[in-house]
């Protein structure tokens, strides 16, 4: 620590880490970029590492987790809250107007694989059973015990031999498939209600939707989604006067029902058939409304919520398993190293080999990304992002010289390295600490200032 801020270079270090917001794994890239005016080719602005401490400049790594990155998960759990908010009431290139479509929040749930333990209402024991007995492996079929949030049973199996591992891997492996399914579902119900060709009906409505997926104490990942009804050219364009809510989640209902998937044949598991659980809830958005438990804000917040969150949240891992034999040495439960050792195993079946179980071993055999959007339902990652560099570009350079429309710029970047030491670690969580800190009080000032408190 002591040669680290002794070192000439450290302001400009520290600069860099202030500009990441205290990134908890930088990426460190050597180059430069030369502005150039396109006609006499006059440089109108140089930067080169050259200058830089260590000749190297720091960028955000920005990972989506929590567990790896606080300050880059934070924006991209900002990003993501403006991604569903202007989906459901305009803005970010989105028209207003989509806050007057048909608009509902579904929460769809994995099936049961056996009976796990889990938290209870009003102090009811956990699984009771009037008779007792046991499984067929002798263990009880019942718990009798009050189990309170921190309990390292909960989501733990009762019977591990009883439980189904190998349908649950397979579900998490399908569970992309079986959206795409469910929401095919959704448009041909639509179609046959008002008596229209399901091929047609893109003619008349359009299905638009964002979701996000979050892993259960049990392990099972289960998905919250947004879902909306849009004219056939898009959210700029009304939906029919028989596109209503009512309708579309009686639609949602019917689909979530009957969408299955078959898994490929296996001699090892048999035939499994792929379908949602019996949970299944779905709720009208409000666009105001203190007292409205589901509106456009607490929706696009929660969803946010969750889109920073991993399978380590359930206990699993962030990181790629190279060998079977890290699997025992995991730190995570018996029930996750029981469904990681099933994707494993299940990997090493060609009949299985295209599902890539063993290559997502770490994540129980879910390959999908954590949050979804169809094409049209609102802006894009990217386009935030660019909007965020263009907006820190403008301020950095305000009051310099206007670069043109000419202007031609040439780059060269590569990777020489990430990470902090041990030192730069601790200097650059104080950083994002106070970062979170300075977010704090302008948001208490704010809250302030809208109540009008002195």
């Amino acid at each position: 620590m002591v040669r680290l801020v002794a070192d000439p270079g450290f302001n400009r270090w520290l600069e860099q880490i202030r500009n990441v917001g205290g990134c908890a794994h930088p990426i460190y890239l050597s180059g430069h970029t030369t502005v150039r005016d396109g006609v006499s080719g006059e440089v109108l602005r140089h930067f080169d590492t050259a200058g830089e401490p260590g000749g190297r400049l720091a960028v955000r790594c920005r990972n989506r987790r929590e567990t790896r990155c606080g300050p880059c998960s934070r924006l991209h759990a900002g990003d993501t809250f403006q991604l569903v908010r202007s989906g459901l009431s305009g803005g970010k290139g989105t028209p207003a107007v989509v806050r007057d479509h048909p608009r509902l929040f579904v929460t769809l749930t994995a099936p049961s694989f056996g009976q796990v333990h889990h938290l209870t209402e009003d102090g009811k024991p956990c699984l009771p059973r009037r008779d007792g007995g046991n499984c067929e492996h002798g263990r009880s079929v019942g718990c009798r015990l009050v189990h309170t949030t921190g309990d390292p049973l909960l989501g733990q199996p009762l019977c591990p031999d009883c439980y189904d591992y190998a349908g649950h891997v397979l579900w998490h492996a399908h569970s992309g498939a079986l959206w795409n399914r469910f929401c095919d579902r959704v448009r041909r119900t639509l179609a046959t209600s008002v008596g229209i060709a399901q091929s047609r009906l893109r003619h008349h409505v359009r299905l638009s939707f964002a979701k996000v997926a979050e892993y259960q104490q049990r392990a099972a990942v289960h998905f919250h989604a947004v879902v909306r009804l849009d004219g056939p050219t898009g959210p700029e364009e009304a939906p029919p006067e028989w596109a209503t809510v009512a309708r579309l989640k009686t639609a949602l209902h019917e689909a979530a029902g009957t969408a299955t998937v078959t898994a490929p044949y296996s001699p090892a598991v048999g035939e499994q058939t792929v379908r949602w659980g019996a949970e299944l809830d779905v709720a009208p958005i409000r666009s105001f409304g203190d007292d409205a438990p589901v509106t456009d804000d607490r929706v696009a917040a929660y969803v946010a919520k969750y889109v920073g969150k991993s399978v380590s949240e359930a206990g699993g891992s962030d990181r790629r398993l190279n060998s079977a034999a890290e699997i025992p040495y995991a730190g995570a439960t018996v029930h996750i190293r029981a469904l990681m050792g099933m994707c494993w195993r299940l990997g090493g079946l060609r009949e299985l080999e295209s599902l890539r179980l063993r290559a997502w071993a770490h994540t129980l055999g879910y390959r999908g990304h954590v949050l979804t959007k169809s094409r049209v339902y609102s802006t894009t990652y990217a386009a935030l992002r660019a909007a965020r560099a263009d907006h820190l570009r403008d301020t950095s350079n305000e009051g310099s010289q206007d670069l043109g429309d000419s202007a031609v710029t040439d780059s060269a970047w590569r990777y020489v390295g990430s990470g902090h030491t041990p030192a730069e670690a601790e200097i650059a969580a104080g950083v994002a600490e106070d970062q979170a800190q300075l977010r704090e009080i302008a948001q208490e000032i704010r809250d302030r200032d809208g109540r009008g408190d002195d």
